[in-house]
């Protein structure tokens, strides 16, 4: 037995022996204490570089022979308590965990894309012109954006649970004044504050990576980026019965209603999944118990939580690594230059069918197509995904790179240049074809619009871990961001671009454009590597999570054993 492995010696009266981490609030370590120290890699949040603080074995506790004696703080580990955590609730808790927070996607992102359904009605009601009216849509979108990145932090140092129910209550509560609103000004503001108020994707896949390891989280990730591309052209569908039957003022009720029930559905049905606040709660319920009184939880050890510079430290995190961090910069532009060509070839399916004589709910089905594109993408993803699980199950995480994860990608992005060129010459009219081929084209655009937002999506997931919140915030700022610069010119584009052929021209100039998207596709495949190197945040969390496994590959086996006795 190496003297590392040697327990200490005590008297008959004194407690058996447990392993203490030294604090970093300046405790000093008991005198009483002999042992060798062991230097194990952990991430500093504010610096994005590793630190290395000491972990002492084996000390005594001190004042469970004398209660007087006030204990020691050590922080609560995550392998001490890997039963308490989120990666460890059963598949039937995460499943439906997943349910809830699919619904709560398909509800923020409804409310981007129903309001263009009142935009008419808008004009009318309130007297002003129809680029005005459909401001509301570009300033909810923008707004959206920032929300995106405003939210996400704070659900990583406070919890998913709390923050999505703030989010999705003062989004409901911003509906009042939309539906309620004497002048078109306060349905203005009452859309930008609702979209400042929506938390969106970037806090519910980061509960993916509370449940699931990277390698692990393929299943989980797809179906909460099918919520989120789903709920964006699902809105059109029902805008348009909304519209054919109702005043404009239910545009607003029905996205109150939704919001209400998901809400509900949330506060009943979800827990807690954020791993630094269950560490908390369980070290606050050792400490009550007896058990450990000495134990805290991350954020229990943490000073001048609430302090100015904290706030501001904890709100810029996202700003930060959408700046600084090369694989959140370049993805996340990727993916929002992608979501933008999208919104404006949508922008032109009123002049597109009209062609073709469609009426409004007529008008709405045809984005009933795009909603197949995604299905179709989504299901391509699993097989995929199950593949390359088994790959790693058999051969070893290292198998299989981060990079593996664009490969199918590569294949399924072209589809959006295909998509578009072919709906750009399909839209000449009735005379020259049927409605149903630029529908077709429309699918092949949405199949290739979820592959990329899902590759983008999951290689950041799977690169920032617990940080995933806030880096696939900078993923939803750049498509909320340019999908709603691009409502200000995609109307006036398709009508006032190339002539006669104006449709058509618009659409090409499109098509030409998502070239571009596929040319960084391939570099990141090619080169991630060279690219994650550059990236210190990645590294110290990949380093963190390499020397803490073990950790938690003993603690799993340990309940196995448990278990089987």
């Amino acid at each position: 037995m190496t003297p590392s492995e040697q327990p200490s010696q005590s008297s008959p009266s004194s407690s058996t022996s447990s392993i203490m981490e030294k604090s970093s609030v300046g405790d000093t370590m008991a005198d009483t204490a002999s042992t060798n120290t062991q230097r194990t890699p952990s991430v500093d949040i504010s610096g994005g570089s590793a630190s290395f603080p000491e972990q002492v074995g084996d000390i005594q506790h001190e004042n469970e022979r004398n209660p007087s004696d006030s204990p020691r703080k050590r922080e609560l580990k995550e392998y001490e308590c890997y039963e308490k955590l989120g990666y460890s609730f059963p598949v039937y808790k995460k499943w439906l965990i997943l349910a809830v927070v699919f619904a709560v996607q398909l509800s923020m992102n409804f409310n981007t894309s129903v309001y263009s359904n009142a935009t008419t009605q808008l004009s009318e009601h309130f007297n002003v012109s129809m680029p005005n009216a459909r401001l509301g849509q570009m300033i909810f979108l923008i707004a959206y954006a920032f929300g995106c990145e405003l939210w996400a932090p704070w659900s990583e140092e406070y919890g998913r649970w709390s923050i999505l129910q703030a989010s999705l209550l003062l989004i409901n509560i911003w509906q009042l004044p939309c539906a309620l609103a004497p002048s078109f000004k306060f349905v203005l503001v009452g859309r930008f504050l609702g979209g400042l108020s929506s938390a969106g994707g970037s806090v519910t896949l980061g509960m993916t990576a509370d449940m699931w390891q990277p390698n692990d989280q393929g299943f989980a990730v797809a179906y909460v980026v099918l919520s989120s591309v789903a709920g964006s052209s699902i809105g059109p569908i029902f805008g348009a019965f909304i519209e054919h039957y109702l005043p404009w003022q239910w545009i607003f009720w029905v996205q109150l209603i939704f919001g209400v029930v998901v809400q509900l559905a949330h506060f009943f049905l979800v827990e807690e999944t954020r791993s630094s606040v269950l560490l908390d709660r369980e070290a606050k319920r050792r400490r009550e118990s007896g058990t450990d009184t000495g134990v805290y939880g991350p954020n229990e050890l943490k000073k001048h939580h609430l302090s100015v510079k904290g706030i501001l430290s904890i709100w810029t995190r996202p700003f930060h690594m959408f700046v600084c961090e090369p694989i959140v910069l370049f993805l996340s532009l990727l993916s929002g230059f992608s979501d933008a060509l999208i919104f404006t070839c949508i922008e032109s399916f009123a002049l597109v069918y009209s062609q073709w004589r469609f009426g409004t709910i007529a008008r709405g089905l045809t984005f009933v197509p795009i909603n197949i594109g995604y299905i179709i993408s989504y299901l391509m993803f699993l097989p995929d995904i199950a593949r390359q699980r088994k790959i790693r199950e058999s051969k070893g995480d290292d198998s299989r790179t981060a990079e593996r994860r664009l490969l199918l990608v590569l294949f399924l992005a072209p589809l959006e240049v295909i998509g578009l060129f072919g709906f750009a010459w399909s839209t000449m009219g009735p005379e020259y074809n049927h409605w149903i081929i630029p529908m077709i084209f429309t699918c092949l655009i949405a199949i290739a619009n979820y592959a990329i937002y899902m590759g983008t999506i999951d290689y950041m997931v799977a690169s920032y871990g617990p940080y995933a919140a806030s880096a696939t915030g900078g993923n939803g700022f750049a498509r909320d961001l340019f999908a709603g610069i691009s409502a200000i010119y995609a109307r006036p584009m398709y009508e006032n671009i190339g002539g006669r052929l104006h449709l058509q021209w618009a659409s090409t100039i499109l098509a030409i454009l998502s070239l571009l998207v596929m040319i960084p596709l391939f570099v990141f495949y090619w080169l991630g590597p060279q690219i994650r190197a550059k990236s210190k945040f990645a590294q110290t969390l990949a380093v963190d999570r390499q020397t803490n496994e073990h950790h938690r590959v003993s603690k799993l086996r340990s309940l196995d054993m448990q278990y089987k006795v």
